[in-house]
């Protein structure tokens, strides 16, 4: 039998939406580690926390592709292991394997099929950027600026990415400045993280929205108005930037984690200015979603691959040890505590 440690969802937020580490449990079962033919024994090694997460915390997740998080039973995300025992041809022990649905346990039986190999060279062994950079977050923030964006080198484009200090927004404006941005513009919560985004991923300037006045920061930073809106947070912030936008620019709707906490559909509705504003610049404004564009997923990896390991993107995060502390990773995620990716480390 497998001493395992895994988390539950104990509770759903209370009646102010916000999320505390006290709404999940964590458990020490005994599991028997027998496998039926097509299952493996995976151990945990890291463990995602995503903002998209917080939508599964409740009762109706407000996305198709989306369910939720079940009370009293084990919670769910990306995570990446290492095949412990095997009985699926597939798959053999000592080999290194993510899902998008990985349970929060320390040990998982789990079904082959829903196991994706993974080759440690893609990340230069740096296994948990397969949960960002190289993973899901990475290929959000490379194919939403590809499809979405409408990047056009020499054409002198200003983009402007909220959240820009988190595991997509960091990505997703070095990929603009690679694709030929000429201003890229991050806004984030800390003056820590706006040096981070100059000094270290090469943004043009990093404006702090809890100091000063946000409207004054973006004409000062984005002289020529702003072309492209990388959007992961909605609400006052994503107000004040599409008003500043140019006639026939594209916001890219990635995420509204400002609003992720309140009861509200998604995506959430707009003020009437910036529905005007939208409509009066012939602004697109599209909602992304990764998984449409699971044909395009392997290219993408790869190409996310090449870029960190020659330098030219580099790698944020922000790393928590012990399942026990899952809870507290993930609110302090939703808070802003974490600088690039957040993960969690299992085991060695």
């Amino acid at each position: 039998m497998l001493n395992v440690k895994r988390v539950v969802l104990r509770s759903r937020p209370g009646k102010d939406g916000l999320p505390v580490p006290e709404n999940f449990r964590v458990e020490e079962i005994m599991k028997s580690p027998e496998l039926k033919e097509g299952q493996v024994l995976v151990r945990s090694l890291f463990l995602s926390v995503d903002p998209y997460m917080r939508c599964r915390m409740n009762d109706d997740t407000g996305a198709d592709y989306l369910l939720p998080w079940r009370l009293g039973e084990v919670v769910d995300g990306g995570g990446v292991g290492v095949v412990e025992a095997s009985k699926n041809q597939a798959l053999s022990a000592g080999i290194t394997v993510t899902s998008f649905s990985w349970p929060w346990q320390t040990y998982n039986v789990m079904d082959g099929s829903l196991l994706q190999e993974v080759d440690p060279e893609m990340v230069d062994g740096h296994l948990s950027h397969v949960l960002g950079a190289v993973g899901m977050p990475g290929l959000t923030a490379l194919l939403g600026v590809r499809e979405k964006g409408h990047v056009t080198p020499g054409s002198h484009q200003t983009m402007v990415i909220s959240g820009a200090a988190g595991a997509c927004g960091s990505i997703a404006g070095q990929i603009g400045r690679l694709d030929g941005c000429e201003r890229v513009v991050g806004i984030c919560g800390s003056e820590q993280k706006c040096q981070a985004l100059v000094t270290e991923l090469g943004f043009t300037a990093g404006i702090n929205y809890k100091k000063g006045d946000i409207s004054s920061a973006l004409r000062e930073h984005c002289p020529a108005g702003i072309d492209i809106y990388f959007d992961n947070v909605g609400g006052p912030i994503s107000d004040a930037v599409i008003s500043q936008m140019n006639p026939g620019g594209h916001v890219i709707l990635c995420g509204q984690i400002s609003q992720y906490n309140k009861d509200v559909p998604y995506p959430p509705p707009l003020s009437e200015d910036t529905q005007k504003a939208l409509c009066h610049k012939n602004i697109t404004r599209e909602r992304f979603v990764v998984l449409n564009y699971i044909e395009k997923h392997a290219e993408g990896l790869v190409q996310l691959s090449r870029w960190v390991k020659t330098g030219q993107i580099k790698v944020l995060e922000t790393v928590v040890n012990g399942i026990e502390n899952m809870g507290e990773a993930f609110c302090s995620m939703m808070t802003g505590g974490n600088i690039g990716k957040q993960v969690v480390k299992i085991t060695d």
